[in-house]
């Protein structure tokens, strides 16, 4: 460890912004739920003048539209500045157009998202990754997180491996669930970071930015005798990825001491049934992982960090010999296709494969629906039947398809010697900012850690508030 450690209570789109602004010269932004604290962050340190990692204050610009932020972030990667900017559900769709455009370009941009629903039936502003599944195809990597935590030790590892591949990364984690829960987590120092940045790559960035002292042609028009050549030509720049993002995640584990790879596993090394997820649900399974274990029961937990490109190599080498049939867990719903894409990703993967696994997949969570303890419980027992569910959902009462996991009892996870507080209050009467103030109070002043999670609805205020408190 280069530093004493130091802990902060804070959000998980504190955590996003802190560790973005430091490899940011230029954040174009456009507010939008979950996501808007991050550009506020970044926007309130970049009027205090605080520096970054190359020491300059970031130029931050709002635009009028997330497409409007999009299209100036191309530009000021084109001119060789490296750009982030920060946003969700609409907000990303809008963006999707110059999002071609730059991983097209090799341009190292970074989107942080704070996973959201997509207006569809009716609009939600909470989490699910609908959004972020939107983007499969633009040519983006994916790296996605599951706790303050992980972002504080992860998002970096986002710009390095932008900067050093010359691909465009979306850095995303769960709208509010992870977004805005408040977590007790060890802070990252910029010195620290500083040291891993590929200075070559950055240099070789800078000098291929738009000049009109070495003039070059872009945007151009390709005729089909070569557009599908230059497309292919492409995977060349994608195949170093996993491993390059792996040897960056090395050099964060020797800051942190804490373990990440692109696929990271936990339960027992001979487990037979395995869920795979990526998400907040992650920390749900883990505790439940322990609480079966308790019971001699032994199952296990593949957690996806980095899904595009997706690393065959990195799954199998933490997948146990011993697994026989795998859940996959989708937090959105793809209609009409054979499955959700981290289902359909790991189903082909063992195609053709001997002795594969019995795989079936599910989606939990839409619109930020609680996946409980006893609803992990539930997925691990539809593993043990013979013949498991596929394509089911967990939390709900499917009554229309019948697609729906029995609901069991709820079970209690929580550690010996946890204290866990409840408050109701009502939107705009100070409940959730007093919550709020108490539990940084705790998280900062203790030697306790601290988490905190507020529940509410759409309304700006007037609508049920619930704060929920838990410090050990």
């Amino acid at each position: 460890m280069s530093k004493e450690k130091k802990f902060i209570t804070c959000e998980g789109n504190y955590a996003a912004s802190h560790i973005a602004y430091m490899f940011s010269e230029v954040a174009c932004i456009y507010p939008i739920t979950p996501s808007s604290d991050m550009a506020e962050y970044v926007d309130q340190w970049s009027a205090i003048g605080r520096k970054n990692i190359f020491g300059e204050v970031v130029d931050v610009k709002e635009m009028q539209s997330e497409a409007g932020a999009a299209g100036a972030m191309h530009g000021s990667l084109q001119t060789g500045a490296l750009t982030s900017t920060y946003t969700a559900s609409q907000g990303l769709l809008l963006m999707i157009p110059n999002m071609y455009k730059m991983s097209g370009e090799l341009l190292p941009a970074v989107f942080h998202v704070s996973a959201r629903s997509l207006a569809a039936q009716a609009l939600s502003i909470f989490g699910d990754h609908s959004d972020v599944m939107s983007c499969r195809q633009a040519g983006f990597a994916m790296l996605a997180t599951s706790s303050a935590q992980e972002i504080m030790d992860i998002a970096g590892v986002a710009h390095l491996a932008a900067i050093k591949t010359r691909i465009p990364f979306i850095h995303f984690f769960d709208g509010f669930r992870t977004s805005h829960e408040l977590q007790k987590v060890e802070e990252m120092h910029m010195e620290d970071l500083a040291k891993l940045v590929d200075y070559k790559a950055l240099q070789r960035f800078r000098d291929n930015a738009l000049n009109p002292e070495h003039p070059v042609t872009r945007g151009t028009a390709q005729n089909p005798d070569i557009y599908f050549q230059s497309r292919e030509a492409a995977d060349k720049f994608y195949d170093p990825i996993p491993d390059t993002v792996e040897e960056y995640m090395q050099e964060i584990k020797k800051i942190t001491g804490r373990e990440y790879h692109p696929f990271n596993y936990y339960g027992a090394p001979d487990a037979e049934n395995v869920i795979v997820a990526m998400g907040s649900v992650n920390n749900t399974i883990k505790e439940v992982i322990d609480y079966l274990a308790e019971k001699g029961e032994k199952v296990g937990l593949i957690e996806v960090h980095l899904y595009r490109p997706f690393s065959e190599k990195y799954f199998m080498k933490v997948l146990p010999k011993s697994v026989k049939k795998i859940s996959v867990l989708d937090r959105t719903k793809e209609i009409g296709a054979q499955g959700e894409p981290l289902y359909l990703d790991i189903r082909n993967m063992f195609y053709g494969k001997e002795n594969a696994p019995c795989i079936i997949g599910g989606r939990y969570g839409l619109s930020s629906k609680d996946t409980t303890p006893a609803q992990i419980l539930s997925v691990y027992d539809n593993l043990k039947l013979d013949k498991p569910k596929n394509r089911f959902t967990v939390g709900i009462n499917d009554d229309v398809k019948h697609s729906s996991l029995p609901i069991l009892p709820e079970i209690s996870v929580v550690p010996k010697g946890t204290h866990e507080a409840k408050f109701f209050g009502l939107g705009a009467d100070g409940t959730v900012g007093a919550n709020k103030n108490s539990i940084k109070i705790i998280g900062d002043s203790t030697d306790k850690y601290a988490q905190a999670y507020f529940s509410y609805d759409s309304k700006k205020s007037g609508g049920i508030t619930i704060s929920h408190l838990r410090f050990g």
